[in-house]
């Protein structure tokens, strides 16, 4: 049986998954995709491209068929630190080279592809290094329009915020 996706139902659908797809970051970030269910089902993902898939999120076949998104274990490289500043500089300098990077910075580690070059950087910035396979799921970047966490809310929340300025911070000065 094939399953033609279309629809995205996100991660607090409510509906109960018939089966799942099983996916790595390369491919949640792709609109057009084939896979395999988790029960034998070929899956064809026909999505809009630019929005990654969401560990989590729920799928809309054209048969009316729910598909849950579980992310692939993957080699990953996780840094740990045990202070603020050297976390804080290692999430500069990967986020200053454009790097694909996952952060639990409640936890201060950080999660990259292996890459030798980086984690030799990392290394010497003062983080411990793992490689290990584990699901990665990086940020989704400033201006994507998204978040890449593997979790619901349960509610909406506002991102709006006041920008009122006296009139003081828009003097200009001319020499």
């Amino acid at each position: 049986m094939t399953l033609e996706i279309h629809q995205r139902l996100g991660t607090d659908s409510g509906h109960s998954p018939h089966c799942s797809i099983v996916l790595d970051h390369l491919q949640r970030d792709r609109g057009r995709l084939r896979a395999q269910a988790t029960d034998g089902s070929e899956v064809r993902i026909f999505l809009e491209r630019g929005k990654p898939l969401q560990v989590g999120e729920i799928l809309q076949s054209q048969c009316g068929k729910y598909i849950e998104v579980v992310g692939a274990q993957e080699p990953v490289t996780t840094a740990r630190c045990e202070d603020w500043s050297t976390f804080s500089r290692a999430c500069y300098h990967l986020g200053n080279r454009h790097v694909k990077l996952q952060v639990a910075a409640g936890e201060r580690w950080l999660r990259i592809t292996p890459d030798h070059v980086l984690e030799e950087m990392l290394e010497l910035l003062g983080l411990s290094l793992t490689r290990e396979n584990a699901v990665f799921v990086p940020e989704s970047g400033a201006y994507s329009g998204g978040h890449a966490h593997g979790h619901s809310h349960g509610r909406s929340h506002d991102h709006s915020h006041s920008h009122a300025h006296t009139q003081e911070h828009h003097e200009h000065h001319h020499h």
